[in-house]
């Protein structure tokens, strides 16, 4: 079983963060030191992020993958468990809740990226084409050796044209690293094979978490997985978009802290 690098703080309920792509565990201090004096909360460093060794086999990455990469932080935490995501983290955590549904009590996601989900509902083209085109694009950028611009692709779709260009250098460079993975995201989460109706049979309670102002592609996932979803509580924040966890970081976790400590 590989260990990814785990934050820890706190005691009590176990909560597990799973962050987003060009992230890490680093994006949840805010929320740990909230949670903290209630809840045992974990946030780990998935492949290739922080301090976690990139993805080493010669096989493409799958969310399945990172779900098992995940068990050993599931652990740590105990049972039940409250999982928060966000964006690929939110996908992940949602694969998990599917697959240990005994054992973790909420979701808490902010925008997860299944576009399978987009796919298996509306053929191409659908909402998810911007992504798709990222994706396609970006990964033979990184193979053709121009990391700045599969970069600039991938944070300019989701953040806002120009978003890259003033990046400081300093968060640059771990991005210019993350990039790399960029064909083995898109092909996780646009080739998952989960059915849209196995998330009808996630009995636990939901919070989903959108940004008014995020781009076609988050908004594509919600219309078709929220409907599905049994015991789901939406909320629409207006004047945030796809990164809101970061650039909004005490508005969402506001909510997230109301949402868990209500679940009794």
């Amino acid at each position: 079983m590989n260990m990814p690098f785990v934050r820890e703080q706190g005691v009590g309920p176990g909560v597990v963060c799973f962050h987003s792509n060009c992230s890490s565990s680093g994006q949840f201090k805010e929320l740990m030191d909230t949670l903290g004096s209630h809840f045992h909360v974990l946030a780990f460093d998935a492949y290739g992020a922080g301090k976690t060794p990139a993805w080493s086999r010669s096989t493409y990455l799958s969310l399945s993958d990172e779900v098992a990469l995940a068990e050993a932080v599931m652990l740590q935490a105990g049972e039940p468990v409250i999982l928060v995501g966000h964006s690929y983290g939110a996908a992940v955590a949602l694969m998990m809740a599917l697959a240990n549904p005994a054992r973790v009590q909420a979701v808490v996601v902010y925008e997860p990226t299944l576009f399978s989900l987009v796919n298996q509902v509306h053929a191409a083209p659908n909402g998810a084409d911007a992504m798709r085109v990222v994706w396609k694009a970006g990964a033979q950028a990184v193979e053709d050796g121009d990391l700045d611009a599969a970069a600039r692709m991938f944070i300019d779709l989701w953040s806002g044209e120009g978003t890259w260009e003033n990046t400081p250098p300093r968060h640059k460079e771990a991005i210019l690293v993350a990039i790399r993975d960029m064909d083995r995201w898109g092909s996780a989460l646009h080739n998952d094979p989960t059915p849209l109706s196995a998330f009808a049979e996630l009995a636990c309670p939901v919070l989903y978490m959108i940004g008014k102002d995020s781009p076609l592609p988050a908004h594509a996932v919600a219309d078709v997985l929220v409907p599905v979803l049994p015991r789901v509580q939406v909320i629409e924040f207006e004047g945030i978009g796809h990164m809101g966890p970061i650039t909004h970081a005490a508005q969402i976790n506001a909510a997230i802290v109301s949402f868990v400590t209500r679940l009794g």
